[in-house]
Formats: structure tokens, sequence, C-alpha cells
């Protein structure tokens, strides 16, 4: 039987050692055998397992909740492979229209052509947003409904230009975050302290208002709940969604009236 070390299966998947390491220790995907060297040593059942993991990946399943589906009794790769063509053929479809939303936006803030208000939405899934507002109500009360309200309604007026630069200033804050983890700094670090600052002054301006301290720890408490939040940045870097939180509720209690 072909065996494959970390590294060469990191090359083969584009999975980073330090994941694979992680999904060993969680048990989500055990090397075939560990050598005398300490080397972990995977099979051809190991890396069909692990394309199993990055295809739930793909579909916004956190670690735990793969770790279930893959390890019941009767688990049928198969029928597992054409469940998953199917969703992303779904997917696939969606991002089309998506894509197809984005360039007809591009050209109509560009002036090259018009478009209708109800034709800015093609492709978006009014029951997911409606399901994560629904969540952050429950969570902060009632008091939410209208800021999010607020927030719909600021972003309304948002240009091209807007929308680029909170893109950028989140992929940028994400990304130091990600390092930060993979460094082993501290969640309440001084150098983590200031991202989220910057995280924190983000998320105000998607407000349009100055999260408090129980809202803003709130908010990082659900990035670690919500299957899809917990998966989004489980993606970015494991184990980044309970370090952001942590780093979130760090500096309420530091610097948040």
């Amino acid at each position: 039987m072909k065996l494959s070390t970390v590294k060469e299966v990191a090359k083969l998947s584009g999975v980073t050692v330090r994941a694979l390491h992680h999904y060993d220790q969680v048990g989500l995907l055990k090397p075939a055998r560990i050598g005398g060297n300490g080397y972990r040593y995977y099979g051809r059942e190991e890396l069909l397992r692990l394309q199993q993991i990055l295809f739930h990946r793909e579909l916004e399943l956190p670690l735990e909740a793969i770790a279930e589906v893959l390890d019941q009794p009767g688990f049928d790769r198969l029928d597992a492979l054409k469940r998953h063509r199917k969703t992303l053929s779904q997917k696939a479809a969606r991002y089309r229209r998506l894509i197809q939303t984005l360039d007809r936006t591009l050209a109509a803030l560009e002036g090259e052509t018009q478009m209708k208000d109800e034709d800015l939405y093609q492709g978006f899934a009014p029951d997911k947003q409606a399901e994560y507002e629904a969540q952050i109500i429950d969570r902060f009360g009632e008091q939410a409904r209208a800021s999010i309200e607020a927030s719909k309604t600021a972003m309304k007026s948002w240009s091209k230009a807007d929308w680029e630069r909170q893109g950028g200033e989140y992929a940028q804050v994400e990304a130091g975050l990600g390092k930060a983890l993979a460094e082993g700094l501290p969640a309440d670090s001084e150098a983590v302290r200031a991202l989220i600052r910057r995280h924190h002054a983000w998320v105000g301006r998607m407000w349009n208002r100055t999260p408090s301290r129980e809202a803003y720890a709130g908010l990082g408490q659900l990035y670690v709940d919500h299957p899809d939040f917990h998966a989004r940045y489980e993606a970015v870097q494991p184990g980044l969604a309970e370090y952001l939180a942590g780093a979130m509720r760090s500096f309420a209690e530091r610097e948040l009236a």
C-alpha cells in the first residue's frame, strides 16, 4: 500500500500541515500509521476521507458536524459523493446568477447601462439573510431589529468604492488574525487588540452605530455558535472562530463602556 507523508498530503490537497495535524488531534483524520520517526503516513483510505472532509467544508459544515457525518454507522461514500454533486451543482447555478448580478451592477455603477432596483438582488439567498437577522434579534433583543433596518438603509447609499474599502479592510483584519493565531499570539495581546480595534470599527460601519460591550462580545459568541459563521472562520484557520470570539470578548471588557 502506497503511503504519503503529511507534507505530501498537504501538497496534494492544498490543506496545510498545521490543519492536518489539527484534524489528527481532534480525531477527524487519523493517519494510517505513525512511523518510528514520529512521521504521520496516510494511505488511500485516509486520502478519500480527506476529500470528504473538504467537500463538507465547501458545504460550510463545522468540523464537529463533519466528524459526526463521516463516523455514522453505514456511511456510504458513493452516496455522499452523489449528494455533494447535486448540492454543488445547485450552488454553482446560484453563483452564476450572483456573478451575472455583480457584472450588471458594475456596469450600472460605471454608467454603461440601467438596472432596476429589483434586479440588484438576483441570486441572493433571502432565507439565509432572514435566518441570520432572526438569530441576531433573538440574541440581542428587539432593539437589534431597528439597528438592522438602519444598517440596510445606510448601505443602500454606499458606492462601489465604499464596498471595496469595506471588503479590503475586513480581508486585511481577517488575514492578520489568522497569522496571529498561527504564530501563537495570545488573543489579548496588544498586536491582536490592534486588529480587533479595526474589526470593531468595521462592525460599527456595517451596523451604522458603535457596538456596545455586550453587543460586540455577543457577536463574537455568535461566530462560534452559528455553524455557518463557525465554518467560515474555520476555513481561514482552524480554531479562528474561538480565537476571534475570545479576542472580541477581551477587547470589549478592556476598552468598551
